[in-house]
């Protein structure tokens, strides 16, 4: 495929107007993989988002099936090319990403890739990821690279986009973030409030028993009583106001006591009654554990921003070494046909992508004025 000038323009419009289009992550990511491979017409493409611990936070990929991806198996460290590319931030245009001196070979179930070209998607000095694109779909010049310097120069453009793009998206899942503290505080407010006037109504019932503990012993007993029921209810807002207000992290507390306290925060802070329940599960791997929590709080956020629901049920069960998320609500519900059509997903990509990436599944189930059943599966580990 060779691209004019027109053609390639035209492409990278259409490219940018996907981007633009989501401000999820994982939407924005899946979007410019797909832009990328269609525009450079390749076989295969990725994206990979680099964590701080030699791994990558993020890994996207498209022209690889679910099933090939499971067979893979985890994500790529970064090392050799990948590592290169991130540290560096220099693109990278290979006749054979194989014969590379950097390369250190793939898992036996990776596709073979032999023509290569990566792109660093960079904000300044800040390194946000690295595009992959591997087997140019053209005849190759022999012992040569099918990816030519135009392909390097569009991908430029669309990376340089893809920067704006992903952050665009990261200051938005900020702002929501922000949105959650801000609930936060007012909790906290809240929670000051209740308990002060505990404790006011504790310290004059305590001075009415003192006073009446000499001429009205029985009187002064009673509110002895009226004291300790008191105290015993300042305890309990006390007690709520350490378990909401404290940032919950899988780290530190587990997928199960890190999703009941995001939803017991949302049912205060929400109109509609949102409950958790689990049965049984067991602790995941971390990936595991990550992708059901970030595909909860999706869910969620659809369910208590764009669906209308009066209530929203989540419910983790154990599924043999996995687990299974439900998150269900009784909102106005939609057609998925026609929301894909649209080319609005409600964070559905996102949420699909994070299954896939552990190896699990994602089903939707709704329908205009039936609410709407979000219900994914992982394996353990």
């Amino acid at each position: 495929m060779t691209h004019s000038p027109r053609s390639g323009l035209t492409a990278v419009s259409t490219a940018l107007l996907a981007m633009s289009r989501h401000l999820e992550v994982r939407d924005v990511l899946k979007t410019i993989v797909v832009s990328a491979r269609e525009l450079l017409d390749a076989e295969y493409a990725a994206l990979g988002v680099p964590d701080d611990h030699g791994g990558f936070a993020q890994f996207v990929v498209d022209g690889v099936s679910d099933e090939e991806w499971k067979a893979i198996g985890p994500l790529p460290r970064q090392h050799g090319i990948l590592a290169a590319m991130l540290k560096e931030a220099t693109p990278q245009r290979l006749a054979d990403v194989r014969q590379d001196p950097r390369f250190e070979g793939w898992p036996a179930a990776h596709p073979d890739m032999s023509d290569f070209i990566g792109m660093p998607v960079a904000d300044g000095d800040d390194i946000l990821g690295a595009l992959f694109l591997a087997n140019k779909r053209c005849p190759k010049p022999e012992g040569g690279c099918g990816f030519t310097a135009a392909d390097e120069e569009l991908l430029g453009v669309l990376a340089q986009h893809a920067a704006i793009a992903l952050t665009n998206a990261r200051l938005y899942e900020r702002s929501r973030e922000l949105t959650i503290a801000g609930e936060r505080a007012r909790l906290a407010h809240e929670l000051h409030d209740a308990v002060s006037q505990k404790l006011f109504s504790l310290r004059l019932t305590a001075q009415a028993a003192t006073a009446l503990v000499d001429r009205d012993p029985a009187r002064a007993k009673e509110e002895l009583h009226e004291v300790a029921r008191l105290a015993a209810e300042a305890a309990d807002e006390l007690r709520a106001a350490v378990v909401e207000l404290r940032p919950a992290g899988l780290d530190e507390d587990g997928l199960v006591a890190t999703l009941r306290t995001q939803v017991k925060v949302l049912d205060r802070a929400q109109a509609a009654r949102v409950t958790f329940a689990a049965h049984g599960v067991r602790a995941l791997p971390a990936a595991q554990e990550e992708a059901l929590l970030r595909v909860a709080q999706e869910a969620l956020h659809n369910a208590l921003r764009h669906s209308g629901a009066a209530a929203v049920d989540v419910t983790l069960a154990r599924l043999g070494p996995g687990a299974a998320l439900r998150v269900a609500d009784d909102g106005h519900g939609f057609d998925p046909s026609a929301v894909r059509r649209a080319g609005r997903h409600l964070g559905l990509v996102s949420m699909r992508d994070r299954a896939n990436g552990v190896g699990g599944t994602l089903k939707v189930v709704s329908a205009p004025g039936k609410g709407t059943t979000i219900e994914m599966e992982v394996p353990g580990g």
